[in-house]
């Protein structure tokens, strides 16, 4: 088996990497020199790609996309065009422009894009009957500490990577869709910078989300935090119930990716995406709509 890490823009393709060597031979390609010194060095064996256009030559059984995203349309488009199998590291898309370039795009079956959470062994299996539940709320802890620093600053700039609204605010709505489905829009959005004042965006923000069913739903993000955690809280007229998602003693486990990669390779294995596009676009209009509202 043979795949493809076209890019390493942001961490989680160094995560993925050390899943996807115990099955597959990797071939990478990178923009940036640091970067991809820093995943060879990881990964020794690695076949190193001179362009995205000679790593899709390779051949490969599957590709993990993870390019800045204004670049993600042109290269997803590409992928496309070899037939394999697709997994873009979130979000596939963080502005309107980067939507509809995407709605252009022929994506089927083939293409998963997800937060890693919703594969995390404490939430995968979690399951709602949506007339009994009366509102719900996510809430997101990860700090952006790093970005205030001028790390990865297309991710920090609301035009480019959409910043903490879009890039941590996908978790929660990423798991609040899982559960309810994607007729969803969002109705209200706000963000502010409470700590790290040289962001180019906010650190924490919020959300209000209606669902069709009349479900009302809250994402909360606080991206000012001493650790990792996130939070779904079901709301019925008879109490609430939590489910938490933490790191615990294995991250790669316990936050989900491990779970992602294996349901990619399931569709390396043939299988359709987990996750419908008919989400991935629902998730990514909230999420767009709330950086053009916030």
């Amino acid at each position: 088996m043979r795949i493809v890490l076209a890019g390493l823009a942001t961490s989680h393709p160094y995560t993925d990497a050390h899943t996807l060597a115990r099955h597959a031979e990797l071939v990478v390609w990178e923009q940036d020199p640091e970067r991809l010194r820093r995943f060879t060095d990881q990964h020794p064996t690695a076949k190193v790609a001179g362009s995205l256009g000679e790593a899709l030559a390779t051949g490969p059984d599957g590709v993990v996309l993870t390019v800045p995203n204004p670049q993600v349309p042109e290269a997803l488009d590409r992928v496309l065009e070899t037939g394999a199998p697709c997994f873009v590291n979130k979000p596939a898309a963080a502005s309107r422009v980067q939507l509809d370039a995407l709605d252009r795009l022929a994506i089927g079956d083939r293409v998963l894009s997800s937060s890693v959470l919703r594969f995390a062994p404490a939430f995968a299996g979690v399951r709602v009957d949506p007339g009994e539940v009366l509102a719900v709320r996510a809430t997101v802890r990860h700090d952006v500490g790093l970005w205030a620093d001028g790390y990865n600053a297309w991710q920090d700039t609301p035009g480019e990577g959409g910043g903490t609204m879009v890039t941590m605010g996908i978790h929660g709505v990423e798991l609040l869709v899982a559960l309810l489905g994607p007729d969803v829009r969002l109705v209200g959005a706000a963000g502010a910078k409470r700590h790290y004042q040289g962001l180019r965006s906010e650190d924490t923000g919020v959300m209000a989300l209606r669902w069709g069913s009349g479900v009302t739903g809250t994402v909360e993000i606080l991206g000012v935090s001493e650790g990792e955690a996130y939070t779904v809280t079901v709301h019925r007229r008879d109490g609430s119930e939590s489910i938490v998602i933490e790191s615990g003693d294995d991250p790669v486990k316990g936050l989900g990716y491990e779970g992602t990669i294996d349901a990619f390779l399931s569709m390396v294995r043939g299988a359709p995406s987990p996750v419908p596009w008919e989400q991935t676009r629902a998730i990514l209009d909230v999420l767009v709509t709330a950086r053009e509202v916030a």
